[in-house]
């Protein structure tokens, strides 16, 4: 008896031993704890080094929002710079083939020179810009000395305004100068004269290069009568006959200052008028009546009368345009 009692009480505390003990015990318990023991310790770890490397990327991430800040007001207060700086006028001299060009007035459904000049500047400037011409060419006329201007507060240089403009304007169109002038400059009314010059091809074979630059005259001249009727227009005179229909000026007297025909090369005669201010066609209308007496449908001596007589029928033809080119505008010498 006393031998089984302790055989059952031997057995009852081997039951009875507390559970961790007997994982403890267990070898193969125990390797599983010390693993699960390892990972729970490299999983902390791993969540330290991501708090650590999340703090890094957080504190570069809010020095570069703070960087960016600063740009922004450093670029934000000067942009107020800029709007706040004394408003500039800048003349701009420019050429341009007119041949695609509906001339240099802004109009609805056609390009011009105008329009292209405003377009590129509100690009160029981030804002926009009126523009105003010395002169309105027409449709097809051409320009090497055409003045334009228009007012901005941008503190862009003046070679900055030329090259930026050129790189946004088509090929047809270059800016050649830009300068400053004063705040009561008009690019129209401070002048004081302009120059236009009119290309003639007087030959009998027509030029392909020339057919949108010159006009093609296949019958020979009389240079001479040309020149004996051109001796007619200098002066302060009314050149009414000389002003197309839709000419609006509110007076028709204008001062010719010289009327000059010379051949640059064989075939190529030029004509070149200079004057204070010129009507509607009014230098178109001149060549045509110098080629009608170059080519004896009116007589030199005719001219004189023609002008007289302040009525536009009796003038020759409109010269075509093509052939048409505003060589300078004329201004003050400090301006």
């Amino acid at each position: 008896m006393p031998a089984e009692h302790d055989q059952l009480r031997s057995r009852d505390r081997r039951v009875a031993r507390p559970r961790r003990r007997r994982r403890a015990l267990d070898p193969r318990r125990g390797h599983r704890s010390r693993l699960r023991a390892l990972d729970a310790r490299q999983r902390a770890r791993s969540r330290r080094l991501l708090r650590r490397a999340r703090g890094r990327v957080g504190r570069r991430l809010r020095q570069r929002q703070e960087a960016l800040a600063r740009r922004h007001d450093l670029v934000r207060g000067h942009r107020l710079r800029v709007l706040t700086s004394a408003p500039r006028q800048i003349r701009l001299t420019v050429e341009y083939d007119g041949t695609g060009l509906a001339g240099w007035q802004r109009q609805a459904n056609a390009p011009t020179v105008q329009e292209h000049l405003e377009t590129a500047l509100a690009t160029l400037l981030d804002q926009p810009a009126a523009v105003t011409g010395a002169s309105r060419t027409d449709a097809g006329v051409h320009a090497l000395g055409q003045v334009a201007c228009f007012t901005t507060a941008r503190p862009i240089p003046l070679h900055g305004v030329r090259r930026g403009l050129n790189s946004l304007l088509p090929p047809a169109i270059a800016v050649v100068e830009a300068r400053e002038v004063p705040a009561d400059f008009h690019p129209r009314f401070s002048a004081t004269g302009k120059h236009y010059r009119y290309l003639l091809l007087a030959r009998p074979d027509r030029s392909p290069l020339l057919a949108t630059r010159a006009w093609h005259r296949p019958i020979p001249l009389d240079v001479g009568a040309m020149r004996e009727a051109a001796a007619a227009f200098p002066g302060e005179r009314d050149f009414a006959a000389l002003r197309a229909a839709g000419c609006t000026a509110r007076t028709t007297t204008r001062n010719i200052e010289d009327v000059a025909l010379s051949s640059p090369e064989p075939g190529v005669l030029s004509i070149d008028v200079r004057g204070n201010a010129f009507l509607r066609n009014m230098v178109r209308i001149l060549v045509g009546t110098l080629v009608d007496v170059g080519e004896g449908r009116l007589r030199a001596a005719q001219v004189p009368e023609i002008l007289a007589s302040r009525d536009r029928t009796r003038a020759g033809q409109t010269a075509p345009p093509q052939g048409l080119y505003l060589m300078s505008v004329r201004y003050a010498p400090d301006v």
